[in-house]
């Protein structure tokens, strides 16, 4: 069902595939989202969210993790083997453990129950704006080499040869922030605050997961990063050829 608020959505509005099992929330979200603009979709579970993601192409994922039969885990990992799209988790579990859990499997975002509806479109707001947006066809293209591995910053991708690597939408984020100051150390903090977060321990061992998951795409021995490098008492510093 895609549902639409009681204004009329404009085609090009972001199109958000909300998958809980709880019709009384799935509806609350879709007439909240639908009122701020977006169009939104609903799936009361994995299997029907990845019949209806055969018809339609979305632009975020709003994903519970406890479901019957797949969980919001197992799809999730599913989803990350063939596509970028960001996906938020939602979750009755308050364990950090999950929410690195989430993190490593591919989740740009983690959201306990119960929640404020208007904290749910604050964070697939934030998600949505760090989804890299190409530049024109015109722009000259720009590119940090990193070993066998390539870097478009004009278009914000990330290539092996002719492979394209997929990247998460923060995966993405992280690249466009250490790409522009490569040779310069980040540190976790302000990762943690251009990626749209506050200042804590749970946040900042969160950007280490996905520093982790990103040397896995970048280096060929993530364990001994040569390009995504670790900079002691300082962060993290990109250091292309």
């Amino acid at each position: 069902m895609t549902v639409s608020a009681r204004i009329d959505i404009p085609d090009h509005a972001p199109h958000v595939l909300v998958v809980d099992d709880d019709r009384r929330l799935r509806d609350l979200l879709a007439r909240f989202l639908g009122e701020h603009g977006y169009r939104v979709t609903t799936a009361a579970s994995a299997a029907e969210a990845r019949a209806k993601s055969e018809s339609f192409v979305f632009d975020a994922l709003v994903l519970d993790v406890m479901m019957p039969g797949e969980s919001g885990f197992d799809f999730a990992r599913r989803i990350r083997t063939e596509s970028r799209v960001p996906i938020l988790m939602l979750t009755a579990r308050a364990d950090p453990a999950d929410r690195v859990t989430g993190l490593e499997i591919g989740a740009d975002d983690y959201l306990p129950k119960p929640f404020e509806p208007r904290e749910l479109l604050l964070r697939i707001n934030a998600i949505l704006r760090r989804v890299p947006k190409p530049l024109p066809k015109s722009a000259p293209p720009r590119t940090l080499h990193l070993g066998e591995v390539r870097y478009d910053l004009g278009r914000g991708e990330l290539w092996r040869g002719r492979e394209l690597i997929r990247l998460t939408a923060t995966e993405s984020m992280l690249m466009r922030i250490f790409a522009a100051r490569a040779h310069e150390p980040v540190t976790r903090q302000e990762l943690v605050e251009d990626l749209g977060g506050g200042i804590a321990e749970a946040q900042e061992r969160a950007v280490d997961v996905q520093i982790t998951r990103l040397r896995r795409k970048i280096e060929q021995d993530p364990k001994t990063p040569r390009y995504l490098q670790t900079v002691r008492g300082s962060g993290y510093m990109l250091a292309p050829d």
